[in-house]
């Protein structure tokens, strides 16, 4: 099935709406897999010496236009065993740890070995949220990338922004700038923009808090995890934050879902929650509990999720034991946390969810990948 087809049965049955920019997008999408079929060639799937690779995509756009699901539709219809989607932030946690191991092991130049394994292994990269964050990334993405374009390696990507706003203010980044000429060189670059919000209307759509805690709860934060991710297919990811790692267990399309065990039970910080909030459009937290006196080290980590999430614009979507004002009304830090109910109370208001992300700089000493 091409995208194209893929995404007319998903309007046909209601799940997606009716969307020319999608359209338009979904059809060069399948020339392109044509394309990479068309090289890949023969019944032993051997790739044309005679011709080079295909031209691949950046695509970006604002968040909730739909560039996540495109990119799935297009990666399911590529007949390619070779191929690889995944979340960019994990895509470079995988590079850092394979550059480790080179430099543990060999000598000479561990970034030219470690891209030669990915183009053995990987003909079609498909990264999601591509975004540059941190120095460490940004240093060595041109010199990563001139060797897998070199080797034939067919790229896709997504992006809430223009290559040209990449790693915008980042340290030293006219080292970056090749590589964002290499982006516009190598791949066509299409902006998603339909002049809808599909997320904002379905966060608006429905409450984004939901009390008490059971079944129906549950239910609902299932239903908007389906609606908020616009059908993308969620997958798990990893965040490096000041050398640990952080792992995210459910995303898709700028979303990301997590329970408050896993963010507030463990020794997390400001770093951590930040760094949460800059690779996320939206996080959702599941089962929040009625905090007292003994939790009051998790309801200090709430305090600092809740900080990060708010100090960002980063939406979020929650299930709760009780109203904000109600989750911890005694107890050490009781008073602190009054201002956490209020940003609670706010984060759900229609100007809040209509307002544009802000990037905050991460604690010194974090990375992501």
């Amino acid at each position: 099935m091409t995208p194209s087809q893929a995404l007319e049965r998903g309007i046909a049955s209601g799940k997606l709406c009716e969307d020319a920019g999608q359209r338009a997008i979904a059809r060069h999408l399948d020339a392109l897999a044509a394309g990479i079929d068309e090289w890949k060639g023969g019944r032993a799937g051997l790739f044309s010496r005679a011709k080079p690779a295909p031209r691949g995509l950046y695509l970006w756009g604002g968040v909730g236009t739909g560039k996540s699901l495109l990119m799935d539709l297009f990666h399911d219809s590529v007949g390619l065993k070779a191929k690889r989607r995944a979340h960019f932030h994990a895509f470079m946690q995988d590079v850092h740890a394979r550059i480790a191991r080179e430099r543990e092991t060999r000598k000479g130049e561990p970034l030219i070995a470690v891209a030669d394994a990915i183009a053995s292994e990987t003909r079609l990269l498909c990264f999601d949220e591509l975004q540059v964050t941190n120095v460490a990334d940004a240093m060595i993405l041109g010199r990563l990338f001139e060797r897998l374009f070199e080797k034939g390696v067919v790229v896709v990507a997504t992006s809430n922004r223009h290559p040209s706003a990449l790693y915008k203010d980042g340290l030293n980044r006219p080292l970056f700038e090749p590589f964002i000429a290499m982006i516009e060189d190598r791949l066509d670059v299409m902006r998603l923009d339909s002049g809808r919000d599909y997320r904002l209307e379905r966060l608006t759509a429905a409450p984004v808090y939901y009390t008490p805690l059971g079944a129906k709860a549950d239910a609902a934060m299932d239903a908007a995890f389906e609606r908020l991710t616009l059908g993308a297919r969620a997958q798990s990811c990893t965040l490096t934050v000041q050398g640990r790692t952080l792992e995210v267990k459910r995303e898709a399309a700028g979303v990301a879902r997590f329970t408050f065990a896993e963010l507030c039970n463990r020794p997390l910080g400001a770093a951590d929650y930040l760094m949460i909030a800059e690779t996320f459009d939206t996080v959702m937290i599941d089962s929040v509990p009625a905090l007292d006196p003994a939790r009051r080290n998790e309801a200090a980590r709430f305090v600092t999720l809740i900080d990060a999430l708010y100090d960002t614009r980063t939406k979020l979507v929650m299930s709760a034991a009780a109203e904000p004002s109600a989750l911890y009304p005694a107890g050490d830090g009781a008073f602190e946390f009054e201002r956490t109910a209020s940003r609670l109370m706010e984060m759900q208001s229609a100007d809040y969810l209509a307002a544009e992300k802000r990037a905050l700089p991460i604690p010194d000493g974090s990375s992501s990948s």
